[in-house]
């Protein structure tokens, strides 16, 4: 058999335990034909032979915890992820406000008042700049939202409003009148109200973002979209139907939808090779930026405060076990050391009720042997629970960029010793737990790079906080943090025969970079540069 395209002259990192690395792949059509050093015999008059120039090849990136739709739309709409104080912002919405008719919604996000100096913002600094839009814009970590007059009028939201379950309206402490920030399922008493964007919109981003998405070198993503709407579900299966979905996607359920889900009888890795369904997602707690992830011990500086939880444990455990039994995965966010305890307390009886976890033989009914839950975030973790990870098979879905974007408040809000069980790559590893890499865009950019940068490095883009790093003893190595971005990402979706590393007969996504980051000095990654990206056989970015 002839390849319909031969790529030589590389440097292969294959991700395959059989070969670990090559100078030249073949091709065939969508799949990968052969991987080798000499695969000149397979070259025919219809083969495309590129000579790489020494360039490195590896298997095509894989985000897996990213909410791409999200961020697509935001992108579209106010961006305030690089303002550095609440005067900037204002000025930038104040833009987009005189871009729209009155009475619109107003809604991005992005914002961080952690590094304003001004403090968090209120309602009335939003209705000096726009007086006639409901705003609504998401904070960074999309764990609290920075609302207007207006959007707290159409809602319904007053002084004499109660807080809801397991959420927050913060209030003037003379008045009790909300201040305008919502924290975690208070941001749900805009729902109904607050105007979403339609399916035209959506797939118009979204095929944007696919593009930027190529650039980055990633072929492939895991949607952890969670709202009842599943817009981003509906926009990938829109593009799917028109042939221009050009990234495979592994879609959450959330868990507003899981019992919808049980009752059609789907199962985790429904699909096909493009699009398929993933695991039921929740939410154990909140977030680090807004102080509301769950800890066993209070924040520094804050006595009495120890976060939210968002889903009680108990409530938790019998709805993963009902998931479970209907072959449907879990993937839960959990930060905080707390939430991530009461975590793996849940999942130690949902492993005990199934019955392949015990005997190691797959069920007929299930689609895995067996099912891969997984932890999402695990951005601080004690030291007694980090080895039950992986004595329970679970899978660490983490975001490597979070710890240098977040290193300064975690020593603010933490503080030692228990930042040194944060964001801890090195840890997990050596207790044998697989790690699944992410961006959560759009809380950070869909970065690969800058994603292995940090996770070898602990460092920022400008050196900061030195040349050990923060919490040097977490580091890994490039080759650890690109396989969680390729062959662990595809295990955490339960594609890891057919997707993740550069092996015959698996999909041909592949991804050329302009030096090798296995080789190169550490500080060199973030300046490295993706030359090209395949997808599906074909080259849909650059130049080979």
């Amino acid at each position: 058999m002839h390849a319909t395209m031969l790529l030589t002259n590389a440097r292969i990192y294959t991700q395959d335990a059989e070969r670990p690395t090559a100078r030249a792949v073949a091709l065939a059509g969508n799949r990968i034909l052969a991987v080798g050093d000499d695969l000149s015999h397979l070259t025919g008059p219809d083969t495309q032979t590129h000579d790489l120039g020494g360039r490195t090849m590896l298997p095509g990136f894989i985000d897996a915890h990213i909410h791409f739709v999200g961020w697509a739309l935001q992108r579209r709409w106010v961006d305030l992820a690089d303002v550095l104080s609440a005067a900037q912002a204002l000025a930038v919405i104040a833009h987009k406000a005189g871009q729209m008719a009155p009475g619109r919604w107003l809604r991005g996000g992005g914002w961080d008042a952690n590094v304003w100096p001004e403090g968090l913002p209120t309602r009335q600094t939003l209705d000096q700049v726009a007086p006639l839009h409901p705003v609504a814009l998401d904070s960074k970590d999309w764990h609290s939202l920075w609302v207007n007059s207006l959007a707290l009028a159409r809602a319904g939201i007053t002084a004499s409003t109660p807080d809801p379950a397991d959420g927050m309206i913060e209030r003037d402490p003379q008045t009790g009148e909300p201040t305008g920030i919502l924290r975690e399922n208070a941001v749900k008493l805009l729902d109904g109200v607050i105007e979403q964007p339609g399916l035209d919109e959506s797939c118009a981003a979204t095929l944007e973002g696919i593009h930027l998405a190529w650039a980055n070198g990633l072929t492939g993503i895991h949607e952890a979209n969670d709202t009842a709407e599943m817009l981003a579900f509906r926009t990938y299966q829109a593009l799917l139907r028109r042939g221009e979905l050009g990234l495979r996607v592994n879609q959450a359920i959330p868990r507003a939808q899981r019992q919808a889900a049980i009752d059609l009888g789907l199962q985790s890795g429904f699909g096909n090779d493009w699009l398929r369904l993933g695991s039921v997602k929740f939410f154990a707690d909140g977030a680090l930026g807004s102080q509301t992830a769950w800890m066993l011990e209070p924040y520094r500086g804050r006595p009495d405060w120890r976060g939210i939880c968002t889903l009680d444990p108990e409530e938790f455990t019998e709805e993963a076990l009902a998931c479970s039994a209907a072959g449907l995965s879990v993937m839960i966010h959990a930060i905080g050391d707390r939430a991530n305890r009461h975590v793996l307390d849940a999942l130690r009886l949902v492993r005990a009720a199934e019955p392949e976890w015990q005997t190691g033989q797959a069920q007929p009914a299930r689609p895995w042997p067996p099912l891969r839950h997984r932890v999402e975030h695990v951005q601080i973790i004690h030291p007694d629970d980090a080895p039950r990870l992986a004595q329970l098979g679970l899978i660490a879905s983490m975001q490597p960029i979070h710890a240098t974007s977040d290193m300064l408040n975690a020593d603010r809000s933490w503080g030692e010793p228990r930042v040194q069980g944060a964001y801890a790559w090195r840890s997990l590893l050596a207790s044998g737990v697989t790690l699944a890499f992410g961006s959560d865009a759009p809380i950070e950019a869909p970065d690969v790079l800058a994603g292995i940068h940090a996770a070898v490095t602990r460092r920022r883009a400008d050196g900061a906080p030195g040349p050990a790093g923060w919490q040097p003893q977490e580091r890994i190595s490039a080759a650890e943090a690109v396989r969680a971005y390729t062959l662990g990402a595809a295990f955490a979706s339960g594609e890891e025969a057919s997707r993740g590393s550069i092996t015959p007969g698996k999909l041909a996504d592949l991804v050329v970079l302009d030096r090798d980051i296995f080789a190169c000095p550490a500080e060199e990654i973030l300046q490295t540069r993706v030359s090209a990206t395949v997808l599906d056989g074909r080259v849909v970015y650059g130049e080979l």
